[in-house]
């Protein structure tokens, strides 16, 4: 029986999910080497939806070396005819972003409002972006500073095949995150979706081949950490891994690229504040922080959780903001009316609920929410109930560790000395908020967060041409911007004698 949220789906949606999801290496759509296979499920039903590869080290050498023998086929192509394929595939995103933005909810949950709004169009206006980059790496010609007769001038060239590990909070998105600047670079790339969440990794991936672009300069093997990330991320012949996701995972990846010193880039969890002066605009400020918190189920390394709030606008923010949470909608992400879907897995589920479960033990008070969520029309969906919490302290383990979920925790400050101590209590270093009206004040607390990004009176603007990334255990390397293609990118310089 098809349901009215199911009639819904556009049919190309439909035709995929029926299809084998085979690996994607040089111009073969293999099977695992071992036949095997991962379920995918839809977190807002529980049912399954379809099954990929489950790909193996053997798969994983296999497509490396794809990506290698592919490596000067893409780099023959002159820049131009690399940035034109590039500038294809954002417009093929833009074309088809209603089916890939119902393939990341079925297959992450998220609303099809913030795939619409988020998910689709950043990733599209990415490879467009890198696209005008792909024409514009140059090197520079040196003048040796002690005046010898040398002609000195440097390259830039490709690091070489790079193994992109992407999560499954933005399955769509962190696509485009990796494979813009590597392949603007010059790069080839084995993609490594997460296991939860890897259709629209393949669906675009596909879309790419068929616009044009040789095989083997991207290739998917999809699988669980275990059986495909671990053998990418050691893997001898990869030059370089790209890794969003967990610091746990993060720090596994760091000790098997030892091997053969790879070059990393690791952008990792986070504990993000938000400071709320007195003099904020507090309807602003509310607005900001329910975003902050709560937008993607809360399945956001950026979240700004740790809210702390001058102690004159304590009790007006906080009925404010638990307003909010209270009008909160869970639902299936295809219904309109839905404004938060379920988290991605039932093992996310019950990590969260296990977070909120430990806040309420050690003494939080839920103002809102606290327990745990069933919907009767969706029994079998991996739902967690909108929390916010107060009367917390730095030691409760919801104020230390990353929650990756719908649940939010309020403080108070009294002083900027305070509020910039507060904001600096954690091991992370991923993002931040400031809301004042003080000019002075944002730039003088700016400076002392030690986190990659600050947002003041607004949180989690994201521009393809703004670097973003984090201090401390929240990893290094950067993404988007300009700067984004350093990573990817390695200096040779050349000598000549005129003497």
């Amino acid at each position: 029986m098809v349901t009215d949220l199911e009639a819904t789906l556009r049919p190309e949606v439909t035709a995929f999910l029926h299809r084998d999801h085979a690996l994607i290496i040089g111009d073969q759509r293999p099977a695992a080497s071992d036949g095997g296979l991962l379920d995918v499920h839809d977190p807002a039903t529980g049912a399954l939806i379809a099954r990929v590869a489950a790909g193996t080290a053997a798969d994983v050498d296999a497509a490396v070396a794809a990506a290698r023998a592919a490596l000067p086929v893409w780099n023959d192509l002159s820049p131009a005819a690399r940035a034109d394929l590039l500038w294809r595939l954002g417009e093929e995103i833009e074309r088809r972003a209603v089916e890939l933005g119902q393939l990341d909810t079925l297959d992450n949950g998220k609303p099809t409002s913030e795939s619409a709004a988020l998910d689709v169009p950043l990733c599209a206006s990415i490879f467009k972006y890198y696209a005008g980059w792909a024409t514009k790496i140059d090197g520079e010609t040196i003048t040796p500073s002690g005046g010898a007769a040398f002609h000195v001038y440097t390259r830039r060239e490709p690091v070489g095949v790079v193994g992109a590990i992407i999560p499954w909070n933005f399955p769509l998105l962190m696509v485009g995150y990796k494979l813009g600047p590597a392949l603007a670079a010059g790069n080839t790339v084995v993609l490594k979706p997460a296991e939860q969440t890897p259709l629209s990794a393949l669906r675009l991936v596909e879309l790419a081949l068929e616009i044009g672009f040789p095989p083997g300069v991207i290739n998917v093997v999809t699988g669980d950490g275990e059986g495909a990330g671990a053998p990418l991320s050691r893997h001898p012949d990869v030059d370089k891994i790209t890794f969003t996701g967990e610091n746990a995972t993060g720090r596994k990846i760091l000790e098997a690229s030892g091997a053969n010193m790879k070059r990393l880039s690791l952008e990792l969890g986070g504990k993000s504040p938000s400071l709320v002066f007195d003099d904020a605009d507090l309807d602003a400020a509310i607005a900001g922080t329910f975003g902050a918190v709560y937008f993607n189920q809360g399945q956001c390394c950026i979240a700004g959780a740790r809210v702390f709030v001058h102690r004159s606008l304590y009790e007006p923010f906080v009925d404010g903001l638990a307003a909010k949470v209270r009008a909160i909608r869970l639902g299936n992400g295809l219904d309109p009316a839905t404004t938060m879907g379920p988290v991605v897995s039932g093992e996310q589920q019950s990590r969260v609920n296990g977070m909120i479960t430990s806040g309420v033990e050690q003494g939080a008070t839920a103002v809102v929410g606290g327990g745990t969520v069933r919907l009767p029309e969706l029994a079998d969906g991996f739902f967690v109930e909108p929390t916010l919490f107060t009367d917390v302290h730095r030691d409760m383990t919801i104020m230390q560790r990353e929650i990756f979920g719908p649940v939010g925790m309020v403080g108070t400050f009294d002083t900027e000395e305070e509020a910039i101590a507060l904001a600096n209590d954690t091991q992370f270093g991923l993002a931040s908020g400031i809301w004042t009206r003080d000019v002075k004040r944002t730039h003088r607390v700016a400076a002392k967060i030690n986190a990659g990004v600050v947002w003041a009176n607004t949180y989690g603007m994201f521009d393809v041409a703004i670097p973003y990334g984090g201090f401390k255990a929240s990893g290094y390397g950067k993404e988007l911007g300009r700067e984004a293609l350093d990573p990817y990118l390695q200096t040779k310089t050349v000598w000549i004698d005129l003497g």
